[in-house]
């Protein structure tokens, strides 16, 4: 079979409800597209995936599925499509029919007339409940944005058109696949990523795999993310940054106390300041430390693997009659 121009990816977890639907909707919805769909059956127990298989059978070639050994969850299974997508165009959409397949031609669309990097889905008119899903994925979508300089409107929403050559150039882990535009604002211009209102639809069958104890998860992978997109390359700027406040500290206090023990003759052995200027100094050489060893772990990861610390976005060469016209 021919290479795409593009690849959709689905993870599904036990979905089996929704399968022969969404089936249907795809092959409704990428009638003239040249694409491919990857669903990925993230270790499901009730028949999704055989559900998958006999539905990928009847459609044919374009469809093919991957089967997980376990459930290793959402951002796993997506990573797992993507590394076999070939398109140029990679689309992500959830598998419970709450995003909309007719959607995915016009993203694909924006995408490639406005020369994006990503093109994000918005869902505008969202058909959730207001205090368990609304209001905290709001909370959390200014917070990412307010944080990682790549504001969207929705975050969460799974349906997304990144070019390939970009999304592959960085990798998931644990549960970062809802931070995958802010990710990328390590290899592209946040101006390059913008976002469209998609549909939205009720889920109509089978259970949803998110809730409110994913909010205190979400926090802790932003922080890494932050960390990340600022530091990735340079953690001795900010390991260096803090070790230097307390060295500083800690040597000023000391000095201080030296100074009113030489000069004055006063008792500072039970004096909390003390106590406050020995910390300081352990503490600063402590994060010094820390610097340098993300230093060299910074360079093992980058050489290691082959990566490079820039992504080339095109080369344009000209032949030698063409240079001198």
């Amino acid at each position: 079979m021919s290479v795409p121009e593009t690849s959709l990816v689905i993870p599904i977890y036990n979905e089996l409800d929704n399968i022969t639907p969404l089936f249907a909707a795809l092959d409704a919805a990428l009638q003239g597209l040249d694409f491919e769909v990857i669903l990925v059956d993230d270790g499901s127990l009730d028949g999704t995936g055989e559900a998958l298989d006999a539905g990928a059978a009847r459609l044919g070639e374009r469809y093919k599925v991957i089967h997980l050994q376990r459930n290793f969850g959402q951002t796993a299974a997506m990573q797992a499509g993507i590394d076999a997508a070939r398109g140029e165009v990679i689309v992500t959409l959830d598998g419970d029919l709450q995003n909309d397949p007719g959607d995915v031609p016009m993203l694909v669309k924006a995408l490639r007339e406005q020369d994006m990097d990503v093109v994000a889905g918005w869902r505008k008119n969202r058909q959730d409940g207001l205090w368990l899903r609304k209001i905290p994925s709001r909370a959390a979508n200014w917070l990412i944005g307010r944080l990682t300089g790549v504001r969207l409107h929705d975050y969460g929403c799974t349906l997304k058109a990144y070019r390939a050559s970009v999304l592959k150039a960085i990798r998931l882990y644990g549960e970062m696949h809802r931070f995958i535009p802010a990710w990328l604002a390590t290899q592209t211009y946040t101006n390059r990523i913008v976002e469209v209102p998609v549909r939205h639809h009720p889920r109509v069958a089978g259970k949803s795999k998110y809730g409110i104890s994913r909010t205190s998860r979400v926090f802790v992978d932003l922080l890494f993310v932050k960390f990340f997109m600022r530091f990735n390359q340079r953690p001795m700027h900010f390991f260096g940054t803090l070790g230097l406040s307390f060295l500083v500290l800690g040597l000023l206090i000391l000095g201080y106390l030296f100074g009113l023990k030489l000069f004055t003759g006063a008792s500072i052995g039970g004096r909390p300041m003390l106590l406050i200027g020995i910390l300081g100094v352990i503490a600063g050489i402590q994060w010094l430390s820390t610097g340098l060893v993300g230093e060299m772990l910074s360079r093992i990861y980058y050489e290691s693997q082959g990566k490079k610390s820039y992504v080339v976005r095109r080369t344009v060469h000209l032949e030698p009659a063409e240079r001198g016209a």
